[in-house]
């Protein structure tokens, strides 16, 4: 059987297998859908990017790429280590920095251990069967975990809200949980309690020492066939003694950057996204690529950054070491030292310089 006539017909099995799950479980897949005032980037029905910037949409495009994919190579990695086990706090006017896997960090700061969008499951999917699998084991062992007092959530998506996760942390833990508008009724409904919905630059007190603001991004939401951009996508700033932290998520790149650089700074580090880039045509309006990631840490005025979405699921055809070569390339064109722009390994943690 012809190659494009197997993935058709396993794209379309697919497509089947989630239509016939939403019907037997109902709304368990899609999320609700956000209710309320309308807003610069609300229009009361979905969400929306600054400038109406899109996600590519339906059969054609995805048709598109799936038919000619040019997957760089990206071998599994079954026997990587796990790095040794975090301290269990650190002090005021320190910042100690984990890349667990992905979007995964471990922060601590000011007597705080924070979680960004944490997934320790073997696939980011809403079946353990198929979709994106892991092709190497997180940094850190779960059970090595400091105890969690906070998680950021950039947006819904199965990479970036893994639900196992968060039960296993809330059963633990009880994190307080912030995601944007619209997140917390579906946490909620999954049993995942002390969660809060944050829009664009508001934010919460984590101590009396710091503070969380969510800041825009440009992306897109769902988790399901019926709530496509139903709830809101965010990256976040932590203001601590040490310095600003920005987690930027899962973003395209736009004018915000330097919006977010402008009302937060000064940022001390930036944790930017560099993987999930190709094929650009496709991916851009979602994701930033390594030379735009170099864009946006200067278009933040950011003193140091450290790369992440990349190495651990193979969500685009750019292969396990494109990211950091393209990164190293993009930081010679824009004239920004590479000490100032670091890939991390897994699980080793990383102590911002005073």
């Amino acid at each position: 059987m012809p190659k494009r006539r197997r993935f058709l017909i396993w794209l379309l099995g697919s497509v089947a297998t989630l239509a016939a799950a939403e019907f037997v479980v109902g709304c368990s897949l899609s999320a609700p859908r956000y209710s309320g005032p309308k807003s610069a980037h609300f229009n009361g029905e979905q969400f929306v990017n600054q400038g109406g910037v899109q996600a590519q949409e339906g059969m054609r495009p995805l048709l598109r790429w799936m038919l000619n994919r040019d997957k760089g190579e990206f071998p599994a990695q079954p026997d990587a280590p796990y790095g040794p086990k975090p301290p269990t706090r650190v002090g005021a006017g320190q910042l100690r920095v984990t890349f667990v896997n992905h979007g995964t960090f471990l922060l601590q700061f000011d007597s705080l251990n924070i979680l960004t969008d944490p997934i320790w499951s073997e696939r980011c999917s809403p079946f353990q069967w198929i979709g994106p699998k892991r092709l190497r084991p997180p940094g850190l062992r779960f059970d090595d975990l400091p105890p969690i007092d906070a998680v950021l959530i950039s947006h819904n998506h199965y990479d970036h809200l893994d639900v196992p996760t968060l039960r296993r942390l809330a059963a633990r833990d009880k994190p307080q949980v912030f995601a944007g508008l619209g997140v917390k009724a579906f946490l909620d409904k999954e049993g995942i309690p002390n969660a809060t919905d944050l829009d664009w630059w508001q934010q919460q007190l984590l101590s009396k020492r710091a503070q969380v603001v969510s800041v825009p991004a440009q992306h897109f939401s769902g988790r399901g066939l019926r709530d496509r951009d139903a709830t809101l996508w965010a990256g976040y700033v932590l203001r601590t003694s040490a310095g600003n932290v920005y987690y930027a998520g899962d973003t395209g790149y736009g004018a915000f950057f330097q919006e977010i650089g402008r009302r937060q700074g000064p940022i001390d580090l930036a944790i930017l996204p560099i993987g999930a880039y190709r094929p650009q045509w496709f991916m851009q309006p979602i994701h930033i690529s390594p030379a735009e990631a170099v864009k946006a840490f200067r278009d933040l005025g950011a003193k140091r950054g450290v790369a992440t979405h990349f190495g651990t699921f193979q969500m685009a055809d750019d292969g396990l070491l494109e990211p950091a070569i393209d990164l190293h390339h993009a930081l010679r064109e824009q004239q920004v030292p590479d000490s100032a722009f670091l890939v991390l390994k897994e699980g080793i943690g990383w102590e911002l310089p005073r």
